[in-house]
């Protein structure tokens, strides 16, 4: 019988989701970009914090051949489909479809990892924490959130909700696979953000990056695309996934409270409400064994 630590895994997962709340942003600012060269750099940077985890050997990286194309798949597939949603819909009605991902947690945990079971209060929590994401979004779009549901921005709602399935499942199935020492999420971030760098050179324009540039994207590699996953990794090592996936409900308040800010534009009643309904799903959420 798993036996869980949820205080600490709980945390752990506050951690990231904290860090999370700035990738939208950082997306929007860094938007002209070519995505497969921004997820590159900055996985290529956050990687480099495994380093001191692993006592500087890369040897303790290596894990089976499952493992590592679940972590390819999980780091790489979900961050360059975010960001070319981002490019390619509303950001934040793209951000909306992305944050599917915490309701797809808290459903697919008792199908994926063995021992869980799916009681009504996770649903009813998981369907308050997806209203809350849905007011504060599409409340904060404003008069234009109607604009962004044209046929036009298809492929990046598309694309936000394959990068919301492939989070969640990779999320849960890093409990399936044989077991990796947390380090080894810098060689998951150093394949995939080669791998990225590749697709650049084969399909994307050459850019230059000005100072500001290389700021914003070492920012990214050290917070949502670095610091996060390793955060994220022991959180779901140690906690209850349904739990921890009412939690990232959390995500998309912090999420478009940035978006709003950096844009200029005033929080507004639906922020305040949002808020309460996601704090109370994760309440009552995680409320239930």
């Amino acid at each position: 019988m798993k036996h869980y630590l949820p205080a600490r895994a709980n945390l752990l997962a506050l951690g990231a989701i904290a860090m999370w709340g700035s990738l939208a942003s950082l997306g929007v600012a860094l938007s002209h970009v070519p995505p497969f060269l921004l997820t590159g750099l900055a996985l290529l940077i956050g990687g480099l914090i495994a380093l001191p985890l692993s006592g500087f050997k890369l040897t303790v990286w290596r894990v089976p051949l499952p493992t590592l194309a679940l972590g390819v798949y999980g780091l790489f597939g979900y961050h360059f489909l975010l960001f070319v949603a981002l490019q390619n819909a509303p950001p934040v009605q793209a951000n909306l479809v992305n944050y599917l991902w915490p309701l797809l947690i808290v459903v697919l945990a008792p199908v994926l990892l063995p021992g869980l079971t799916m009681r009504w209060q996770h649903v009813l929590a998981a369907l308050i924490g997806f209203t809350g994401a849905v007011i504060v979004i599409l409340g904060s779009a404003g008069a234009g959130a109607p604009a962004g549901l044209q046929s036009e921005w298809l492929w990046g709602y598309l694309a936000a909700l394959a990068s919301a399935f492939i989070w969640s499942t990779f999320s849960l199935l890093t409990r399936r696979v044989h077991a990796f020492p947390t380090s080894a999420i810098g060689g998951f971030a150093w394949i995939s953000g080669l791998l990225a760098l590749l697709c650049h050179w084969l399909m994307e324009p050459g850019v230059s990056l000005s100072l500001r540039d290389w700021s914003l994207i070492v920012l990214m590699g050290l917070g949502p695309l670095g610091g996060s996953f390793f955060l994220w990794d022991k959180a779901l090592k140690t906690g209850d996934a349904r739990h921890i996936g009412l939690l990232s409900y959390l995500t998309p308040l912090l999420s478009t409270s940035a978006l709003l800010w950096v844009s200029g534009r005033a929080l507004t009643w639906p922020v305040a409400l949002a808020g309460v309904l996601i704090v109370g799903a994760a309440w009552l959420g995680t409320r239930v064994r």
